[in-house]
Formats: C-alpha cells, structure tokens, sequence
C-alpha cells in the first residue's frame, strides 16, 4: 500500500484480489454444474469469450481513458455519450445493485450458519417471541449498517477487508480443485460423473432440457461473470490506473473464468448428479454445501476411512466452506454498499441531485448517500420479513425484476463502445481494438449475446405458464429507467423554468 496526497492508493495485488471477491462467485461454478453439469463448460467457455473478454477489455479501455474520472461508469457512459444516457443507465444499474444488497444479506446469514452448524439453521433460529424469518430480517440489517458504518470510514477500509475476502474465495476455490485432484488420483482417475459426448453437451437436469432454457443459461453465465464494471468506483484510487487498471482487469479475467472451468469439471470427481443432486432437497440455496460435504466424505471413504470419519471430515469441509463465504461476503458488502453509489453520485452533475448527498466526508466517502441507500435497503428487508405473504410476494416480485436489471447496463456501456472510439480527444494508454469496421462487429457481437440471454430469460417464463415472473423479469429495467428518465425529464424542465 502506498500514500500519495493523503490518498490511499491500491497496487495490482490487491486490486486484483478486490476485482476477485467482490465478482468472483466460487458457488457459481457449483450451482452451474447442479442446473446444466458438465454441459455447463461449453456455456462459460463461450459467455467468456463472447462476453467476458471483450467486455472486459472494453472496460479496461475505459478505465484507462477516463483513469483521472471519479465517476465511474456514470462518467464512461456520459464521456462516450451524454449525461441523460449516462443518468439513466447508471440509474439501472443502481437500482440493480441495491435489490443485490437485500438478497446478499440473506445468504450471507445462510453463510454463517453454515460456518458455525456445518450446515444450515437459519430456519430454525427464534429469539424475543421473533419468527425465523423476522429475527434473520432484523440481523440483516444490523449487519448492513456495520457494513455501511467501516465501509463509511476510506477506502483502505474496503480494500483491507477486500484483501482478506480475495484470499480466502483463492483457497476455497483452489482447494477444491486440489483435494478433488486427490480423490482423482486415489479412484484411479475413475469420475463419479462420467464423461460422455452426450453429457458434455446434454443437462441431466429436466429443467435445462428444452433450447429456451438452455439459452437462457447464458444470463447465469453473464451474473458468473457479472460485476467488473463495479470496480470502476475505485479507480481514483488505484496505483498509476491507466496501466494498473487494465492488467487488474485482465488478470482477474483470466484467472476467474479458468478456475470456473476447472471447477465445473472437478465436480464430477466426486459426485454423480442423479444419485447425490437430483434428489429431493437438494436445491440452489444449498447445493454448494452438499457439493463439498460430499467431496469430504467421498475423500474419507477414498483414503479408507470409517464411516463417521469421512462424515467428519465432509462437516469440516462445509465449515470450511462457510468460513470462506462469509468473508468473500462480507468483503463484497463492503465494496458493493460503496462502490455503485460512488459511481452514481460523484459521476452525477451536482445540480441534478440534493445537495446534502454528493457532499463527502472527511475520509472522500460519499457518507450521506450511503446511509439514505442502507435505510432503504433496510425498509425492504424490513417490510418482507414481517409483512408475511404479500410482502413475500413483493420479494419474489424484487428479485425477478433483478435478475435482467444487472444485465442491462451492460447493454448502454457496450453500446456506447464505438461513440467513446470516435471521440478525438483522449488520452488512450490502452488500446483493446483499433479500426471502425473491427470496433463495430465486437460490439454488435457482444451486445447480442447480452441481448439474447435478457430475452430469452424474460420469455422462458412464459413456456411453463408463469406469465408474472416474465411480467416482472421483463419490466424491472423498463421500470428503473423510466424512474430515471421522469426524475431526469423534471430536473430539465425545473433549470429552464429558473434560467
């Protein structure tokens, strides 16, 4: 860590290990394997290299352009096309981020649960006459206000505890490629899982059976991938950025989407999907922690060990596993209550805001601003935890108009690729691509894939009858931008009423 100006400044190590806590998901290669098995490494192979690579590169171009810009993405969009495109899609974007911070805290207490049981009993936890579901709710919010309240105090604070997330979501994710190397290695290289033409490119999963499904899995694939531009937020802090910024970025790729890979195939190792997945009670919230339970039981039975032996060590596997999640969440929380708000308010003209909001505080914390989002937040939490079944409605209502909300911005930040290459006069010390006809077709081709995965996730729906998660999938972006573009269209209309 060095200091420049009193500013703490971030150096490749550790941006790195941000870039990999806060986006880097070691479940999500888990998860994939449970919905599409090994299927699933053809998927993340092409999201990676249709989407994660350009898309990276292009942010890496960028951040190195716009690198003396405390703005963000709001500043990419505004410098690449105006400040209305800018507001509303960063405003998307935003919205998109704090229906994530309702949803992480739950996990999170799911985490820790598992870190402390070895399994999960959040169901189960009564306190003060409080249901399960009211006590988790009011937990949640003491733990967002924690974070909000360290996060609050400088950067180095985020990027401390980022370090701490990063290395332990490396150990987790790394380990399990080793000792599932190991349980290889003692079988005789016999897989639980085998591996067959049919099941390389064919889900064993009935609900990944049909082509609108299996398309739809691209959206999986893009969240697995989701998040580099959230990073943009600390870029003002980051060491000699016009070059540090783009390695970080490229580094983080590359590591993220081999380990991905890796996993997804070292699941196999241990696990055979219609004995141990495709069971009742098996499900995504849990899926993880049956993965690695097994391997540690599967690892005991392999080195010859009893029974209750092998059952040991796959409870302290699962305990592993919650220990690493909980920091690699926390370490999230921490830059993702900070960064996309950072981006919003400080790339925003001030005049389009309250005053009191984009006012920073001592530590260059935009402090107002994240305690208006951490109360808001809270609200939400609040309101689902004790408003029962309306209010779980409102939830499930919450989280389909997410699930596209995250992925729609990237829709304005690829667009605005080809206007950020015309303009004249920047400073570029990265270049990702040169040449109009070159720029125009990675565009196209990564903004289709985006485009492609939101609608076939909005229609999927629809096949199965359900026509209100469709609705909502469907409206969410619609619903956030057109928020902004009103709030926009009113800040217009007022500065010409007073000029």
């Amino acid at each position: 860590m060095e200091k420049k100006d009193n500013q703490v400044k971030i150096r490749l190590g550790s941006l790195v290990l941000m870039i990999f806590s806060s986006i880097f998901g070691f479940s999500n290669s888990l998860t994939a394997f449970y919905q599409m098995g090994y299927s699933s490494i053809i998927w993340y192979i092409v999201t990676a290299i249709l989407f994660f690579l350009p898309s990276a590169l292009i942010f890496a171009e960028y951040g190195a352009a716009f690198k003396g810009i405390r703005g963000g993405i709001f500043s990419w969009l505004e410098g690449s096309t105006n400040e209305k495109v800018a507001f509303i899609g960063t405003f998307i974007w935003l919205s998109a981020w704090v229906i994530w911070l309702v949803s992480s805290t739950q996990f999170f207490l799911v985490s820790v649960s598992t870190a402390v049981f070895g399994h999960d009993t959040t169901q189960s936890w009564h306190l003060w006459g409080l249901s399960s579901t009211q006590l988790l709710g009011i937990l949640e919010v003491i733990f967002l206000a924690i974070v909000t309240f360290c996060a609050a105090k400088g950067i180095d604070k985020i990027k401390a505890i980022n370090n701490i997330g990063g290395i332990f979501t490396l150990a987790i994710a790394i380990g399990f490629t080793v000792v599932s190397l190991f349980v290889f290695i003692l079988n005789h290289g016999q897989l639980a899982e085998p591996v067959t033409a049919q099941n390389l490119v064919h889900s064993p999963n009935p609900s990944f059976q049909s082509p609108i499904a299996v398309i739809s899995f691209i959206v999986y694939a893009l969240f697995a991938y989701g998040g580099l531009e959230t990073t943009s937020g600390v870029i003002d802090s980051v060491d000699k950025p016009e070059k540090t910024y783009p390695k970080g970025l490229i580094i983080a790729m590359v590591m993220m989407t081999a380990l991905y890979v890796v996993n997804i195939f070292m699941c196999g190792v241990a696990v055979n999907w219609n004995k141990d997945l495709g069971v009742k009670g098996v499900d995504l919230a849990n899926v993880e922690y049956v993965l690695i339970n097994n391997l540690g039981v599967v690892t005991g039975k392999s080195l010859g060990l009893s029974h209750s032996a092998s059952l040991a060590i796959g409870s302290a596997f699962s305990h592993f596993a919650g220990i690493a999640d909980v920091l690699s969440g926390i370490a999230a929380a921490f830059l993702m209550v900070y960064s996309p708000i950072k981006s919003f308010i400080e790339g925003c003209d001030p005049r389009l805001l309250p005053k009191k909001l984009v006012e920073l505080n001592k530590h260059g914390m935009p402090e107002r601003s994240m305690w208006v989002q951490a109360i808001i937040v809270s609200i939400i939490i609040l309101f689902i935890s004790f408003g029962g079944n309306a209010a779980g409605q409102f939830y499930t209502i919450l989280m389909d108009m997410m699930n596209v909300s995250s992925s729609a911005p990237y829709l304005f930040l690829i667009a605005a690729f080809p206007f950020f290459k015309a303009k004249k006069d920047l400073d570029r010390p990265f270049v990702f691509i040169e040449g109009k006809k070159k720029v125009w077709t990675t565009t196209i081709v990564v903004w289709l894939v985006v485009a492609i995965g939101i609608i076939f996730t909005c229609i999927e729906p629809l096949f199965t009858g359900d026509y209100q998660t469709s609705f909502w999938t469907a409206i969410g972006p619609v619903a956030f931008g057109l928020v902004a573009w009103i709030y926009y269209s009113y800040r217009e209309y007022k500065e010409k009423v007073l000029n």
